[in-house]
């Protein structure tokens, strides 16, 4: 790793890690925990996962946690988003929000929604309440 090229985002998009992937009915699964490859096969899909993840921390040494006193008029600022039906394996909806302070990170959540929504309004209302939550 010490000769990676770093990235700039913490996780690629084109990797998609689901549940999907593997067997379903019990003679796929006692097949395939005889056969060596797709156990291979995983253990490479989630290395090169990781190996992103510290391409990322690689290029990100000199980030950090600053604040500045000149900029106290932005004082806290929250941001909401989700990916509707993001997961792969249940579709349901990735609800995320960031706080700052002084442009700093003081709080942050990523999660799943706890019911499958129906709509992509009902779903950015849900990740709403869950940032007006945490505020309150």
């Amino acid at each position: 790793m010490n000769n990676a090229k770093p990235v700039t985002i913490p996780f690629a998009a084109h990797f998609k890690l689901s549940a999907d992937m593997s067997p379903k009915i019990d003679k796929e699964m006692k097949h395939m925990s005889s056969v060596p490859y797709s156990s291979a096969v995983g253990s490479i899909m989630y290395a090169m996962a990781v190996k992103w993840i510290l391409r990322y921390l690689k290029g990100t040494t000199d980030v950090g946690l600053t604040f500045d006193k000149a900029k106290m008029s932005d004082l806290i600022v929250g941001y909401v988003d989700l990916d509707f039906a993001g997961d792969l394996d249940k579709k349901r909806s990735l609800t995320g929000y960031l706080f700052t302070l002084f442009k700093s990170a003081i709080s942050w959540k990523a999660t799943l929604q706890a019911i499958v929504t129906l709509s992509t309004i009902e779903a950015e209302y849900m990740a709403l309440a869950e940032a007006v939550k945490k505020v309150l």
